[in-house]
C-alpha cells in the first residue's frame, strides 16, 4: 500500500451510500471515517481532522447546509475542503453552496469515479 492520499470524513444518513463512498475512497488510498449526520460530523471533525468532508445535504438533525456553514465559521475547521452531495441540483442550491464556501458540489446519483477525482483534487490542494 502506498502513501495515504489524505483523510476523508464521509457524512450521509443513508448507510448504503455512506458505505459506497467510504469503500470507494478507501480502495483509492484514502483514510476514511464516517458520520451519520451533521451533528455526528461536527462531533468527530476535530478528532479526525480530515482533508476533505463529503457532506450529504438532506439529513435529519442537522442538514448539510447548516453543517457546512458551521464548518466554515469555526476557525479550527474553516480550512477543510467540503464536497456537498445532494439530489437537489437547482441553480439556487449551487449558489447557496458557493455562498457558504463549499469547494465542490455533486448531484445524486453521482459517478463514483467523479467523486474520487473531486476528492483527490481537493485533498491534493489542501496538502500543498
Amino acid at each position: 500500500m502506498g502513501e495515504l492520499l489524505g483523510k476523508v470524513l464521509v457524512v450521509d444518513d443513508d448507510e448504503v451510500i455512506r458505505q459506497l463512498i467510504a469503500v470507494n475512497l478507501h480502495l483509492e488510498g484514502f483514510e476514511v471515517a464516517t458520520a451519520t449526520d451533521g451533528q455526528d460530523c461536527l462531533e468527530q471533525v476535530l478528532e479526525v481532522m480530515p482533508d476533505v468532508i463529503t457532506l450529504d445535504v438532506m439529513m435529519p438533525f442537522l442538514d448539510g447546509w447548516t453543517t457546512a456553514h458551521r464548518l466554515r465559521t469555526e476557525e479550527a475547521t474553516s480550512h477543510i475542503k467540503v464536497v456537498l452531495i445532494t439530489a437537489r441540483a437547482q441553480d439556487d442550491d449551487k449558489v447557496r453552496g458557493r455562498g457558504i464556501g463549499v469547494d465542490a458540489y455533486l448531484t445524486k446519483p453521482f459517478d463514483p469515479a467523479e467523486l474520487i477525482q473531486v476528492v483527490r483534487d481537493l485533498a491534493a490542494g489542501s496538502r500543498r
